[in-house]
């Protein structure tokens, strides 16, 4: 901003242009490139900013051209603003573009540039590009190894955050309810951080250095789940009473956490063995019996994870250091995980609603109208009432049309931002005139400066409320207003864009409601249905990675997909105005927590259970089982979110891991050993979560038996006679017993015709309806290769019944997959991968026989 407000007013002086024309020109090049331009190379940032110049220059001279036509000038700026719309969903240039073109018709109509003064126009803005691009080039060139060790940075001043916060909530002359909601606070915003930078870290299958880009991954989940553990125990100790001694360690250790230099993290196990040491005096000391003894058990789970947090940390950090200098070398480029370089929020979930009901016929083009039509029909009345409020600043309300239909999907999204606008711009106008009164009108470089700080303060604020931009946005502006405005007119001229701006949003809101809306429930209910299936893919690679210990899985990947999920459900449930406890509208809050709940035990699962394990036949055959049955109730919750209609039941299967886990207790104690029992246990209470999730969404929730998933009477009885009448039937021949196991596959390897039949041994477990009735039910594994991959390819497999219907889904890790609860009966068997064409087969599940797995392997 400073570099182009200098060089439009230096070109408007060269030029003999208006000084205000040439920094508006220039100001605009600066504020678009700040705002819309996030290239991570030179080429691509220097075609996107010295691109911008000419649709802006064009439109200028339009608009001198059609300033005496009142009603085709606002006719245009209706259109300009539904076509930067239409050409968002086209990629970012072409969103850039439309955004240069509705901004030269703004500009154009607000400063009456005659249309001689076009050619200058042009000029002034591509050299203040130019100075725009040199400045950026030079402090701010992409440098992918430099900003990795930013991030690093940025992760541990979080990570001090929370220790410091540790610390505050274990001094026993804190306010505790203040001390446990900082701490809150401050795990969330590591969350938060956490995220961020794992979306921007390279995935393995992409990366220059698949391995570091993967330890990457690795550290960093490590270490963000220690800094958790130790949030949790530390609000776990401010319930207890604690040693003085304990205590004071425990202080010690946290303040030597936080203060340790960012080079330094093994400093940590010297902290965490003065705790472990004083938690040993205090369970040995005179009054370990007491009630200062219970805090014992946390103290150690604080050096424990101080331990843990000094390894991972240490390591992530020495990989950031280790990293290549060369840019195409870093496994650090932005991915398409994040939106704005945020955690993505409803829109996601949005796209996929829209997609989902405008497949056939006309509706195909909804998508592409949507947007452009709210923003075309809400300009075109509000352009009217503002024009009759004050013909010259008419467009104020297009501005509030635009702002509130850009980054907004819900109506409850567009009500709040309606609300930080107006108090932003009530906050801003009182700052703005308090400064103007302050600094006077006579300072222009004063005036400049503070211009230059309400835009830098204001974009620093956006990332943490939409509010602190406005403010600073309307500080800046009431600067500019305060060169043409006495000071007797300002409030009038504030209110006035107050009013323009709500009307715009309001309009725009009830335009997006009104014409093909999508209802916010169904927004909702689609991104818990993405959260079930980031539930369901983490179990199904759970599955394949104690199955096959050699599968290139990416448990702690599944498991970030679940926050990235959660953020997707958080953002859509938050309510526009909090309501005290016990009123209508809890229940959304009490559903996000069971799945934040679910979300901190998959995180522990995840880490726990990356390890390479040799169970026994008969423990793997119960372990496959469990997953299988929790892999059923996945798909019947996930049935329920779409239809509304919970026809089936949740089976839990958190009996039938703590018997398994029981067994196992058994064994001879050492590390595996204990990361098994964590994983178990840590299973056993994801699937309680989501059990109490699964009830309030109207499911049934039954017990899983260890003889099988049926628990009431009426089911046991069913399978009994299921049992009684397979030992009575007549023993069939070997033949016949193969026939009825054929499975039947098209499509050969690599080729377009019909591969000769396979016969298998098929195996059907017997499962429960939710009335009582048996069903059986298969699951079928295999790979999935081709010729270009020989490791195997990766990608998603649906399985779709005779009738049409999705009824499985699963990813493809490695050119491994599984597909769990197939019923008898035609299937095909669909591959989608990013490097082929769509691939079917299918598959024929026979009614009887087997041991519950069919093994289907294909090629592409």
């Amino acid at each position: 901003m400073v570099t182009s407000l200098a060089v439009g007013y230096a070109m408007a002086g060269a030029l003999d242009v208006p000084a205000m024309i040439g920094m508006m020109i220039g100001g605009m090049m600066g504020l678009m490139s700040a705002f819309a331009v996030a290239e991570n190379t030179w080429q691509r940032l220097t075609r996107a900013i010295l691109w911008m110049p000419f649709p802006y220059a064009a439109v200028l001279w339009l608009a001198a051209e059609l300033h005496d036509d009142r009603r085709l000038e606002i006719g245009l700026m209706v259109g300009a603003l539904a076509l930067t719309f239409f050409l968002a969903r086209f990629g970012q240039m072409y969103l850039l573009t439309g955004m240069m073109l509705f901004n030269g018709l703004m500009v154009g109509m607000m400063a009456n540039i005659p249309a001689g003064m076009s050619g200058k126009a042009l000029l002034v803005a591509l050299v203040s590009a130019a100075a725009v691009l040199g400045t950026r080039l030079l402090l701010c060139y992409p440098m992918p190894r430099e900003d990795l060790l930013r991030t690093q940075r940025a992760f541990v001043v979080e990570a001090r955050r929370v220790a410091d916060a540790a610390v505050e909530a274990l001094d026993p002359d804190a306010d505790q309810e203040r001390a446990v909601r900082r701490m809150t606070r401050a795990l969330r915003r590591l969350n938060v951080t956490t995220v961020t930078i794992d979306g921007r870290l390279a995935q393995p299958e992409v990366a220059a250095d698949p391995d570091m880009a993967e330890l990457l991954h690795r550290h960093l989940f490590d270490a963000e789940l220690a800094l958790r553990g130790i949030g949790r125990a530390v609000q776990d100790l401010t319930g207890l009473a604690v040693d003085p001694h304990l205590r004071e360690a425990l202080v010690v250790g946290l303040v030597v956490a936080r203060d340790t230099p960012l080079g330094s993290a093994q400093g940590l196990r010297p902290a965490a063995e003065i705790i472990r040491q004083q938690a040993d005096a205090t369970l040995n000391g005179s009054d370990a019996g007491s009630r200062r003894a219970e805090a014992v058990e946390p103290a150690y789970r604080v050096a424990q994870l101080l331990d843990s947090l000094a390894g991972s940390l240490s390591h992530w950090l020495a990989l950031g250091w280790s990293s290549p200098q060369s840019p195409a070398k870093v496994p650090f480029q932005p991915t398409v995980a994040l939106e704005r370089d945020r955690p993505a929020g409803s829109a996601a979930a949005t796209r996929r609603v829209l997609a989902a009901g405008t497949e056939t016929s006309w509706r195909r083009v909804v998508p592409f109208v949507r947007a452009p039509l709210h923003a075309g029909v809400a300009a075109a009345i509000v352009c009217p009432i503002t024009d009759a409020i004050d013909p010259q600043r008419f467009y104020w309300g297009l501005v509030g049309v635009m702002i509130t239909l850009f980054g907004t999907n819900t109506t409850h999204e567009r009500l709040r931002k309606f609300g930080h606008r107006m108090t932003g711009t009530v906050i801003g106008a009182v700052i703005g005139i308090a400064l103007l009164h302050l600094v006077g009108h006579g300072h222009v470089y004063v005036m400049l400066t503070i211009i230059v700080a309400g835009i830098t303060l204001g974009a620093w604020g956006m990332q943490r409320a939409y509010a602190l931009w406005v403010v600073g946005l309307v500080v800046a502006l009431v600067q500019l207003y305060g060169l043409t405005t006495p000071d007797a007119g300002m409030d009038h001229l504030l209110g006035e864009r107050l009013l323009d701006n709500g009307l715009g949003i309001l309009i725009a809101t009830l335009c997006a409601a009104l014409i093909f809306p999508l209802s916010g429930r169904r927004i909702t209910r689609e991104a818990e249905r993405g959260y079930v299936s980031a539930v369901d893919d983490l179990v199904s690679q759970l599955a394949l990675r104690w199955e096959d210990p050699d599968a290139p899985v990416r448990l702690r990947g599944a498991a970030r997909a679940l926050d990235s999920a959660l953020f997707q459900v958080v953002s859509l449930v938050r309510p526009l105005v909090r309501m005290p406890l016990g009123v209508r509208g809890r229940d959304a809050d009490n559903r996000t927590a069971l799945l934040t709940t679910a979300t901190g035990h998959a995180r522990a699962l995840a880490a726990a259970a990356d390890i390479d394990i040799d169970l026994a036949p008969r423990q793997a055959e119960r372990f496959t089982r469990i997953t299988t049955v929790l892999t059923g109730s996945l798909r019947a919750l996930d049935h329920a979110l779409a239809t509304g209609e919970p026809e089936e039941s949740w089976q839990r299967v958190s009996p039938l891991v703590r018997e398994l886990k029981a067994e196992l207790d058994t064994a001879p104690s050492g590390p595996r050993a204990e990361r098994i029992r964590t994983a178990l246990r840590e299973l056993a209470a994801l699937d309680d979560s989501l059990a109490g999730y699964a009830e309030r969404c109207g499911l049934t929730v039954r017990s899983a038996s260890p003889q099988g998933i049926v628990s009431s009477p009426m089911e046991r009885r069913t399978q009994a006679l299921v049992a009684e009448w397979g030992t009575r039937r007549a023993p069939r021949s070997a033949a016949a017993s193969e026939r009825s196991a054929t499975v039947t596959a098209t499509a050969g390897p690599g080729t377009g015709t019909a591969s000769p039949e396979r016969v298998l041994p098929v195996p059907p477990p017997i499962s429960a309806t939710p009335s009582g009735g048996a069903t059986l039910t298969v699951t079928v594994a295999g790979s999935i290769r081709c010729d270009r991959h020989p490791a195997g390819c990766t990608g998603w497999i649906t399985v779709i019944n005779g009738r049409g219907k999705r009824v499985a889904a699963g990813s493809v890790q490695s050119g491994r997959y599984r597909v769990d609860g197939l019923r008898p009966g035609p299937h095909t068997l669909i591959v989608s991968a990013s490097a082929h064409a769509p691939h079917a087969e299918l598959l024929s599940v026979p009614s009887a026989g087997g041991t519950g797995r069919i093994d289907h392997d294909m090629w592409l």
